[in-house]
C-alpha cells in the first residue's frame, strides 16, 4: 500500500491484535493504520482504549496475536526495543533515561561515542550533537550537564538520543505532562521542525489544544479500535472529546460566584530545607484557605510542591513555621490528627501512597476511618457497614468494573482515582488538599473529577489545588499561585493574572505585579 503521493507509508499497521488472557481484554482489535513520510499523527483515546498497547507491539514489548508492521514499505518483524530501532524507530517515554553528570553530547551518543586514537574524542561529540540540536530548530548546549538543565531541556536531550540513532518514525508519549506552557510551545515548533525534514511523529497525548496544533492527522481509538480519523482544524474539541468517550464531554467547568467562608487552613512562614535527594526545600511559605474557596498550585514538577503537600498532611514536620486546620495547630502533627481536625488527602501517587493495591475495594474505602464506630466496635469489624459504604462508593463515583470485595489492582487508573476521591470526600471535610488529582487520567475520568471537586466548593469545603496542568488549575481556581524552586508567589485573585504571567513564573521569569 502505498500513499497518495505515491512514496510508501513510513509505517503501517495491518490487522494488529492483541488480547490478554489473564484479564480477558481485547486491547488492540484488528487495528490497520499508516502514517506518511514526514507527516505528524496524533493518537487520542481514553485510557485503556490500546494506545499504549499499540506503540508497545511496535517496540517489541508485546508480541501480537495477529498483524503484520511494514517500515517504509518493507514487512519488520520486531520482538526488541533494538530490533525497533534498527527499524529506524524511536520512543521517548515521559521518564527520562538519562546520566545526570553526563554532559548533553555524552547522553546523546551513548554507546556510539566518537573515538580517535582509542580514547573517547569530546570535540568531535560536541560538534556532532551541537549540528543535530540546530538541524533541528532546538535551543540546547551541547556541553551543558544534564543534571543543571530544566526538565523540558532534559526531554529534548532524550528526542535528540533517538533522533542520533537515525530514528525516521519518533513516537512521543504525553511529551508535555511535564512541560510549561513555553516548553510546550517551543516542542510544537521542534516537532514541526523534525516533520519538515521527513521524518514522521506520532503525538500520543489527551490535551486536544495541543493535539490540534501539532497534528496533521488525528486518529481516535475506543476500546481497542480505531473509531475516527479526522485532520487537524476539521473537528472541534467538543467533537473530539465525543469520539474519545461516545458522549457529550465537559471540557471547561464554570465555577459558580461564591463569597468565601472563614479560613480553614492557614500555613505561615513554613520552611523546611532542601533534601539529598533533590527535593527543592520550602521556602518562607505562608497563605490562608478559606471555606468555599479553590487556590490552585501551578508549577513544574519538582519545585516543592509535594513538600508543601507533606507538611500540611502530617506528613512531614517542617523546620520552622506554623500551619493550622480548622483553628487548630497541626504543625507536625501526625496525618490521624491533621485528618481529625478536618482534613483530607487525595494523594499525587495513587498507586502506591493513595491506596493499598493488594487491599479490596472496601478496605481501601474506609482505610483513613476504619476505627469510625459505624465500621468497628470494640475492635470487632462491622462488616456490613463497611461493604455498604463500599457499594455507594462505586455507585456515586461510577466506579466500573469495581466490586467491594476485589483487590483494586484490577481497575483502571481512573476508576482507582474515583476510589481515593470517594473515600477523601466522605464525611465533607472541612480542607481538601487534591494534589495532581487528574494526572495520567483521560477526558472522561477528567471531567468526572473536576465535578466532584466543584460540588466539594460549593457544599464549603476550601480545596488546595496542586497541579502540573495549568488549564486545570485556571478552570477550578478563585485564587492562584505559582511554586518555583521552593517558593510560592500568590496567591492572586484569578481575574488579575494571564496564562502568560503564569507561564513565565513557572519558568522563573517576572512576578505578577
Amino acid at each position: 500500500m502505498t500513499t497518495t503521493s505515491g512514496e510508501a507509508p513510513r509505517l503501517e499497521f495491518r490487522g494488529m491484535r492483541k488480547y490478554f488472557a489473564a484479564s480477558g481484554v481485547l486491547a488492540v482489535a484488528d487495528v490497520s493504520l499508516e502514517v506518511a513520510p514526514g507527516e505528524v499523527v496524533a493518537l487520542i483515546g481514553e485510557n485503556g482504549t490500546g494506545k499504549s498497547t499499540l506503540m508497545h507491539l511496535l517496540f517489541g514489548v508485546h508480541e501480537p496475536d495477529a498483524g503484520e508492521i511494514f517500515v517504509d514499505g518493507q514487512p519488520v518483524k520486531i520482538r526488541s526495543q533494538q530490533d525497533a530501532i534498527d527499524a529506524g524507530l524511536g520512543m521517548v517515554q515521559q521518564h527520562f533515561a538519562l546520566v545526570p553528570g553526563f554532559t548533553v553530547a555524552q547522553n546523546v551518543l551513548l554507546g556510539r561515542e566518537p573515538s580517535r586514537r582509542g580514547f573517547y574524542d569530546d570535540a568531535t561529540a560536541v560538534k556532532m550533537v551541537q549540528q543535530l540540536i540546530e538541524d533541528s530548530g532546538m535551543r540546547l548546549d551541547a556541553r551543558s550537564p544534564v543534571k543543571d538543565l530544566p526538565v523540558g531541556a532534559r526531554q529534548r536531550v532524550e528526542i535528540l538520543k533517538a533522533l542520533a540513532a537515525d530514528a525516521q518514525l519518533l513516537i512521543l508519549d504525553e511529551p508535555t505532562a511535564v512541560l510549561t506552557p513555553a516548553e510546550a510551545e517551543e516542542l510544537i515548533e521542534m516537532v514541526h521542525t523534525i516533520a519538515a525534514q521527513g521524518r514522521s511523529v506520532v503525538f500520543i497525548s489527551h490535551k486536544l489544544p495541543e493535539v490540534q496544533a501539532i497534528a496533521d492527522r488525528i486518529v481516535v481509538m475506543r476500546r481497542g479500535r480505531i473509531v475516527g480519523q479526522v485532520r487537524a482544524g476539521e473537528a472541534s474539541n467538543a467533537e473530539l472529546a465525543r469520539l474519545m468517550v461516545g458522549r457529550e464531554v465537559l471540557l471547561e467547568t464554570k465555577l459558580a460566584d461564591k463569597p468565601a467562608g472563614e479560613v480553614v487552613l492557614a500555613v505561615e512562614a513554613v520552611s523546611q530545607p532542601a533534601t539529598a535527594q533533590g527535593g527543592s526545600g520550602l521556602a518562607d511559605i505562608g497563605f490562608e484557605l478559606h471555606a468555599g474557596e479553590v487556590i490552585g498550585i501551578a508549577g513544574v514538577d519538582g519545585n516543592g510542591q509535594d513538600e508543601l503537600v507533606d507538611a500540611i498532611a502530617g506528613l512531614s514536620r517542617p523546620e520552622s513555621g506554623r500551619i493550622k486546620v480548622c483553628g487548630r495547630d497541626t504543625t507536625g502533627r501526625n496525618p490521624g490528627e491533621v485528618r481529625a481536625a478536618g482534613l483530607a488527602h487525595i494523594a499525587s501517587d495513587r498507586m502506591h501512597v493513595g491506596l493499598n493495591l493488594d487491599a479490596t475495594l472496601e478496605e481501601n474505602a474506609v482505610s483513613t476511618h476504619f476505627k469510625d464506630p459505624e465500621y468497628s466496635r470494640r475492635g470487632v469489624i462491622r462488616r456490613a457497614n463497611r461493604r455498604r459504604f463500599a457499594k455507594r462508593t462505586i455507585d456515586d463515583y461510577e466506579v466500573r468494573g469495581g466490586s467491594p470485595t476485589n483487590a483494586v489492582r484490577s481497575l483502571s487508573g481512573g476508576n482507582l482515582q474515583k476510589v481515593v476521591i470517594g473515600r477523601e470526600l466522605s464525611g465533607s471535610p472541612r480542607v481538601v488538599i487534591a494534589n495532581q488529582p487528574t494526572r495520567g487520567l483521560d477526558v472522561g475520568s477528567i471531567e468526572f473529577v473536576h465535578s466532584v471537586l466543584s460540588d466539594a466548593r460549593r457544599d464549603g469545603s476550601g480545596i488546595l489545588l496542586v497541579s502540573a496542568e495549568l488549564d486545570e488549575v485556571l478552570a477550578l481556581s478563585d485564587r492562584i499561585a505559582v511554586m518555583y524552586d521552593g517558593r510560592l508567589v500568590g496567591p492572586f485573585a484569578r481575574d488579575e493574572v494571564t496564562r502568560e504571567t503564569i507561564g513565565q513564573i513557572m519558568a522563573g521569569g517576572e512576578e505578577a505585579a
